[in-house]
């Protein structure tokens, strides 16, 4: 089982409604009590919440499938069902959530504390005390619970540091990092001894930054070779690459001049990383080979314009230079970044008029009933009591769906499908749009949905 896992596909279920109650009070001497059937519990949401404390999604690797708790269904004497508990799943900061289907992003978690909605609860059913009017005085039904919402979802982890450290394994990235900060990687004398990203606070003066580095970057990452591909994702946040090289390297054709210009051409295949200004870094300075041939490669390197530090990271020789420079290129982008304006939530009412469905014409004897409510209605009717389908036929009607169906074409007996092609409810369409066969009061059947 691996220790760090930056990318999960994530199985959610948020819980469904509790059903309405149909119920009649009843109380000695009370013979006409009345209904007092109790509304329906609201499902419980799933929520994504940035946690300061979680470093990985290994949890959800394990786990992949959560589900928050339904909602109860409604009592008599006026008692409503409990809510269903929200499932709350902490995320690292930095975690971006795509539909795992379609690959959308649908949010950007960055901030600690910052919460999204992935999956809402269903609504409660109404109880039949809520459905009374003063036509329909003791309804005989109750509407269910809508179904929570249920989606597939994949995490992945990006990484929100300043400063990108970049290069050939055992340049000595994880031993900068442990020398400018209070982070401890794993330090090893063999190639891809850190097999995750690695985070530091620096401070210099009154600057406090991030850095972290890539682990296993070698020539064909950004094609899969090595661990760099799994982790390259990792410094697109970033504001800075700084160039670790390794000075003290005997591995024939390799030299600080190559070994920058590999490690660029990864980037720039890699993409999205182009504008990101560049340092160089020379490490293990304290050996003499490498001392010197840092010294004849800087001249080059300051040529292409790029700053150039030479360091060890093993005796702290440079650092503090080194981190300061940092410093001021780090503070140079926070300035330069625009002031973000507060989330302003924009309010679109409908247009006055508007129905909030649609009637298609799929063929001459088969027509299809699209909406928010038309859909919403039939997931909460009980189609095993005669009376709660006349409700439904009576709120299709208000709504104006008859009236659409005979403009499309629709003549009595005409299929129509409400809600999607597959899945949808189907029934045998009968006309009633004159005032004089609409039913008044409650009503024990409709021959209309049948």
């Amino acid at each position: 089982m691996p220790d760090f896992v930056d990318q999960v596909v994530l199985h959610v279920k948020a819980g469904d409604g509790g059903n309405g109650c149909a119920s009649i009070h009843r109380e000695k001497f009370k013979p006409l009590g009345g209904p007092d059937g109790g509304n329906g519990g609201r499902g419980g949401d799933v929520i994504l919440e940035v946690d300061s404390n979680t470093a990985t999604l290994l949890d959800y690797h394990r786990r992949p499938h959560r589900k928050a708790d339904n909602g109860r269904q409604g009592q008599g004497s006026n008692r409503d069902g409990a809510n269903g508990d929200d499932v709350v799943l902490s995320v690292p900061n930095g975690t971006v959530v795509k539909d795992a289907n379609s690959g959308d992003v649908l949010v950007d978690l960055v901030g600690a504390g910052t919460r999204y909605v992935i999956a809402q609860g269903g609504h409660g059913g109404l109880g039949n005390a809520a459905l009374a009017t003063s036509r329909r005085k003791a309804p005989g039904f109750a509407l269910l619970g809508e179904p929570g919402d249920g989606l597939d979802v994949m995490l992945e982890l990006k990484s929100v540091a300043d400063v990108a450290l970049v290069g050939f394994p055992s340049a000595g990235k994880s031993s900068l990092i442990a020398a400018l900060s209070a982070a401890k990687p794993k330090i090893a004398d063999y190639p891809f001894t850190t097999l995750i990203p690695n985070l530091g606070v620096v401070t210099a003066g009154d600057n406090v930054f991030t850095v972290a580095d890539v682990p296993g970057l070698i020539p064909g990452a950004s094609q899969g070779k090595g661990l760099g591909h799994e982790f390259l994702r990792h410094v697109e946040r970033c504001d800075m690459l700084v160039h670790v090289i390794d000075c003290a390297t005997m591995e024939p054709g390799r030299d600080p001049i190559t070994d920058y210009e590999m490690i660029e051409a990864e980037l720039r295949a890699y993409g999205k990383l182009e504008d990101r200004p560049r340092m160089i870094v020379l490490n293990k300075a304290d050996v003499p080979d490498a001392r010197e041939l840092a010294d004849l490669v800087r001249a080059e390197f300051e040529e292409r314009g790029l700053q150039v530090f030479v360091i060890s990271a093993a005796t702290h020789d440079g650092l503090r230079e080194l981190t300061y420079a940092m410093g001021d290129w780090v503070a140079a982008a926070r300035a330069s970044k625009p002031v973000e304006e507060p989330t302003r939530l924009v309010i679109r009412p409908k247009q006055l008029g508007e129905a909030g469905f649609k009637v298609r014409r799929v063929n001459d004897g088969l027509f299809q009933v699209t909406g928010e409510k038309p859909e919403r209605w039939i997931r909460q009717t009980d189609f095993s009591n005669d009376e709660a389908v006349g409700y439904l036929a009576d709120r299709l009607e208000r709504l104006g769906v008859e009236e659409e169906l005979v403009k499309a074409g629709a003549k009595a007996g005409a299929e129509v499908v409400i809600g999607p092609m597959e899945g949808g409810y189907v029934f045998d369409w009968q006309p009633t749009l004159n005032a004089e066969s609409v039913h008044q009061g409650p009503r024990g059947s409709d021959n209309r949905l049948r």
